[in-house]
């Protein structure tokens, strides 16, 4: 019976030593969680510590998942061009805001040279729409390459970030608040023959109309709903019209009198 004891024993102090953590069982739970650690003259605060290495953990794990993205794009993956050589052609994307709040979106381009956006950059409401004009300037092929086997190394990049309702866009939101960004698409360039017709192409052509539609439309005054000013803005077409009328009926009394 001892040496049952005495196994028994030997097997609970094995254990204890492989998990010393439990030696603080009752006496953990029964400290504050706000208890501080001498360490020299400095003071290591529990709590802080805690929410130091969740604050950690937290970034990492959102770091570690995809991104949530706020904008849908058409088309998806690439910017298509026709090819032009030596002259400067268009693409065109459309951008949705598919998010319940502002989204404010940025283009970035690895050949700002020769390429750029028409608009860089805007604001769109939950639900809102656009079309950007990519413009890109088409280098003469080298080598003798035929002229659709060359590649294209420019990409566009696509950036988003949450805003609140009635902010104005500038480019500096997105270095103030890094963290936030979301690399919506890296997109590639693709190069459709100019003179053969095709899905892709066609598409091309209707989007790049529809953007040349909404930029007239946006340059054309509002419509003005008040009363016409003529001249400097001192007579009124209406006023002007009523004085006439009372100076003719002035006039026929004035010769019905003599």
């Amino acid at each position: 019976m001892a040496v049952a004891d005495r196994q028994k024993s030997n097997s609970e102090m094995k254990l204890f030593r492989l998990c010393p953590f439990w030696q603080s069982g009752t006496n953990s739970s029964s400290s504050s969680s706000t208890h501080q650690f001498n360490n020299g003259d400095r003071h290591v605060d529990s709590t802080a510590l805690y929410s130091r290495s969740t604050k950690t953990v937290s970034s990492v794990a959102r770091s570690l998942l995809p991104p949530r993205h706020r904008l849908r794009l058409d088309p998806s993956n690439n910017l298509y061009f026709p090819y032009e050589p030596g002259k400067q052609v268009r693409s065109a994307i459309r951008l949705k805001n598919t998010s319940r709040s502002h989204v404010v979106f940025k283009f970035q381009t690895t050949a700002p040279k020769s390429c750029y956006m028409r608009p860089p950059g805007g604001i769109l409401a939950p639900g809102e729409s656009i079309i950007a004009t990519v413009f890109k300037f088409v280098e003469h092929p080298e080598n003798n390459e035929k002229p659709l086997d060359q590649k294209s190394r420019d990409k566009f990049k696509i950036m988003s970030l949450k805003v609140k309702a009635g902010i104005d866009y500038v480019p500096e939101l997105f270095d103030e608040q890094k963290d936030q960004v979301t690399v919506e698409r890296i997109l590639r360039v693709v190069f459709l023959d100019a003179e053969r017709p095709s899905p892709a192409l066609d598409k091309l052509r209707r989007q790049l109309a529809e953007a040349e539609a909404a930029l007239e439309a946006r340059k054309r005054p509002p419509p003005d709903t008040g009363p016409r000013v003529v001249g400097e803005g001192l007579v009124i077409d209406e006023w002007k019209e009523r004085r006439e009328k009372y100076l003719a009926r002035q006039q026929v009394e004035v010769v019905d009198s003599v």
